[in-house]
C-alpha cells in the first residue's frame, strides 16, 4: 500500500501522540471487559444466595469497581480522542505545508493546463481525509481489533463451544469488506474528483464576478454552478448508497451470530450444561464481540474516504519539475553585470510546433533593449526565458558567462525584477505588496521606492495611507495606479536585471507619462528588457530588437531601423496613423 506508507511518512512525526493514543487504546478495551465480568460476578452471588454482611460488602465492591470502570473509561476515551486528533490534524497540517511546497517548485508548464480550484481542493479537501484515517479510522480499526481479540480469549474461557459458533458469520463479513473495497473507494475518489471542479468553477466565478454582472451572465452561471454542486451531489450519493448497502450487511450477518447463540446456548443452559451467569456473560460479551464487527464498516468506510483522497495527493506530489537545480548548480553571488546572451535559442511549447527558432541576441549589461512585433511572436515567451520559467529546448542562455541552467533558481531569480502588463497585488496593504519585493526594508525605504514609481501621493490619498487594504488583486485600484504599486515593488527589489512586459500599455496619457517617468528612474544601471506595445516609449531604447514568424528579423537603434523600410518602420506607420 504505497499511499498508506505515503501518510504513515507523517504520521511517524507525531509518534508521542499516537503512542498514548495506543496504550490508551489497549486500557480502555482492557476496561471494557471487565463490565460484563463484574455483571457475571454479581449474578453468580444471587445465584449462591450470598446474604448478610458479605452481600453487602461484595455489592459495594463491585459497585466502586464499577465506578472506577466508567471513570478509566471516560478518561481514557478523552486520551484516545484528544491524542488521536493531535496526530491527525499534525499530519494535515505537514501534508499541506508539503504540497503547497510543492506546488512552488512546479514550473509554470505546469500550471497551463490546471484551474486554481481544483489544486486547492487537492490542497484543503483532499488532504483533509487523512485527519479522518490517523485520529478516526485507524484508532477505531485498532480498538475494535483488539476488543474482537480480547472478547474471543474471554468467551473462549467460558465455552468454547460457543464461541466457535459465535464466529460462523466472521468470514462473510471479511469478505464483503474485500468486495466493497473494489467499488466503494473509486467512488469516494470521483466524489472527490467533483469536489474539485466545484471548487474550480466557483473560483472562477467569484474571481470573475465584475465580468458576471457586466456581461448580465448571473442566470447562467447560477446554472452552470447549479450542474456542478448537482454532479457532486450525484457522485457522494453513489458513495454512500454502497455504504448504506454494506453497513445493514454487516448488521445482518452479526445478528446470525446471536441467533445463533440464542438456539445453541440456550439449549445448553436447559439442558444445565452452561450455569445460567455464564449465558448472560456470554450474551453481554457477545454483544462486545460483534460491536467492533459492526464499527468497521463504519471504520471501512472512513478508511476508503481517506485513501481516495490520499491518491489524489500522492498523484499531485509525483509530479516532478520540469525546471530544477541541477547536481552542479552554482550560486550566483556579488556583484552582478547583467550581460545577457541567447546563443542559438529554440522554445516550443509543444515539439514540432517552434515559437522561437535560432535566436542569437547580445544584451549589453546596463543597456535597454525592446522587444517588438505582431501579436503573438513569442515576444513575452523570449523574456520568461531569462528567470527559467520555461527553458529552452535548444542552445542556451547565458548570464555574465554562465549557462543560467548552471545557475541556482533562487540565485537566478534574485537577480531579476518584473513589471508585468498584467499587475497581479496580493490582498494585502499597499505596504505588505510594495514589501513584497524585499520583505526586510525600512519603512523609509519602502516609502523612497513609492516616491520613485511616482505611487507615494495617490497612497498617501487613500483612507489609510500605506496601510489601506487594496482588496483581492488590488480591486481598490486603478490599472495605473496598480502599475505604479508594481514598480515601487520592483524598486525597492532593485536587481540588476530587468524585465517590462508592456508595463505601460492599457493606460490614459496622463497616468502613462506617470509610469514612464518611474520607468526611467527605475532602468537606471540596469540590464533592461523592455516589451513594447506602444512603439513611442522605446525610441531611446540602446537596441531594438523586431520579432516576426518565431525569429528575429531586424535588430538595431530607432533610426537604424527606420532607415531599413522593413517591418519595425511599417508597425511604426501603422500605429502612428492609429493614434
Amino acid at each position: 500500500m504505497k499511499t498508506l506508507g505515503f501518510l504513515f511518512v507523517y504520521a511517524k512525526r507525531y509518534w508521542r501522540a499516537l503512542t498514548i493514543t495506543v496504550i490508551s487504546m489497549v486500557l480502555l478495551v482492557g476496561v471494557q471487559l471487565l463490565a460484563p465480568w463484574i455483571i457475571k460476578t454479581l449474578i453468580a452471588a444471587v445465584q449462591n444466595q450470598v446474604v448478610g454482611q458479605a452481600s453487602l460488602t461484595l455489592t459495594t465492591r463491585l459497585a466502586l469497581l464499577s465506578l472506577g470502570v466508567y471513570l478509566a473509561r471516560a478518561v481514557l476515551q478523552f486520551l484516545r480522542s484528544y491524542m488521536a486528533h493531535v496526530a491527525g490534524w499534525g499530519v494535515v497540517a505537514d501534508a499541506r505545508r508539503d504540497i503547497y511546497d510543492h506546488l512552488q517548485r512546479l514550473s509554470l508548464r505546469f500550471y497551463e493546463d490546471k484551474q486554481t480550484g481544483h489544486l486547492m481542493s487537492r490542497v484543503i479537501n483532499d488532504s483533509d481525509m487523512f485527519e479522518r484515517l490517523i485520529s478516526h479510522a485507524i484508532p477505531d480499526v485498532t480498538v475494535n481489533v483488539l476488543t474482537f481479540v480480547g472478547v474471543s480469549v474471554m468467551l473462549f474461557s467460558m465455552n468454547h463451544q460457543l464461541m466457535l459458533l459465535s464466529l460462523i458469520p466472521i468470514p462473510f463479513v471479511f469478505l464483503s469488506m474485500q468486495g466493497f473495497s473494489k467499488y466503494v473507494r473509486p467512488a469516494f475518489r470521483e466524489r472527490q474528483k467533483k469536489l474539485g471542479e466545484l471548487n474550480a468553477t466557483l473560483n472562477d466565478n467569484i474571481s470573475g464576478i465584475r465580468e458576471i454582472k457586466a456581461f448580465t451572465r448571473e442566470d447562467v452561471e447560477a446554472t452552470r454552478i447549479g450542474y456542478h454542486i448537482d454532479l457532486y451531489r450525484d457522485s457522494l450519493l453513489h458513495a454512500l448508497r454502497l455504504m448504506a448497502t454494506f453497513r445493514p450487511f454487516i448488521e445482518l450477518t452479526s445478528s446470525l451470530g446471536t441467533i445463533i447463540i440464542i438456539y445453541f446456548g440456550g439449549r445448553m443452559a436447559m439442558a444445565q450444561q452452561l450455569p445460567i451467569e455464564d449465558l448472560v456473560a456470554f450474551f453481554l460479551y457477545l454483544d462486545l464481540f460483534y460491536q467492533p464487527v459492526r464499527a468497521l464498516s463504519d471504520a471501512w468506510e472512513q478508511v476508503q474516504e481517506s485513501l481516495a483522497g490520499a491518491e489524489r495527493v500522492a498523484e499531485l506530489l509525483d509530479e516532478k519539475p520540469d525546471i530544477q537545480d541541477n547536481s552542479h548548480a552554482v550560486e550566483l553571488d556579488g556583484d552582478v553585470e547583467g550581460h545577457i546572451q541567447f546563443k542559438d535559442v529554440t522554445f516550443y511549447y509543444i515539439p514540432g510546433e517552434n515559437v522561437l527558432e535560432h535566436i542569437q541576441l547580445d544584451v549589453p549589461a546596463n543597456s535597454v533593449v525592446a522587444l517588438v512585433g505582431p501579436t503573438g511572436v513569442g515576444k513575452s515567451t523570449l523574456a520568461s526565458l531569462i528567470p527559467r520559467f520555461y527553458d529552452v529546448c535548444e542552445g542556451a542562455i547565458m548570464l555574465d558567462g554562465y549557462d543560467i541552467r548552471d545557475l541556482t533558481l533562487r540565485s537566478l531569480r534574485r537577480q531579476i525584477s518584473i513589471v508585468l502588463q498584467d499587475v497581479f497585488l496580493f490582498h494585502g496593504t499597499a505596504r505588505d505588496n510594495i514589501l513584497f519585493g524585499r520583505p526586510g526594508a525600512t519603512e523609509a525605504e519602502v516609502i523612497e521606492a513609492a516616491k520613485v514609481a511616482n505611487a507615494h501621493d495617490f497612497i498617501m490619498r487613500l483612507p489609510d495611507g500605506y496601510d489601506t487594504l487594496l482588496g483581492e488583486r488590488g480591486v481598490k485600484l486603478s490599472g495605473g495606479q496598480k502599475q505604479r504599486v508594481s514598480i515601487a515593488r520592483a524598486v525597492l527589489k532593485d536587481a540588476p536585471i530587468l524585465i517590462l512586459d508592456e508595463a505601460t500599455s492599457s493606460v490614459d496619457t496622463e497616468t502613462e507619462l506617470l509610469i514612464q517617468q518611474a520607468l526611467e528612474r527605475l532602468m537606471q544601471d540596469k540590464t533592461t528588457i523592455v516589451i513594447a506595445h506602444r512603439l513611442s516609449t522605446i525610441r531611446n531604447a540602446d537596441m531594438i530588437v523586431v520579432l516576426e514568424g518565431n525569429r528575429i528579423c531586424e535588430q538595431g537603434t530607432h533610426e537604424e531601423l527606420m532607415a531599413l523600410d522593413g517591418l519595425y518602420r511599417h508597425l511604426n506607420e501603422v500605429q502612428r496613423k492609429i493614434e
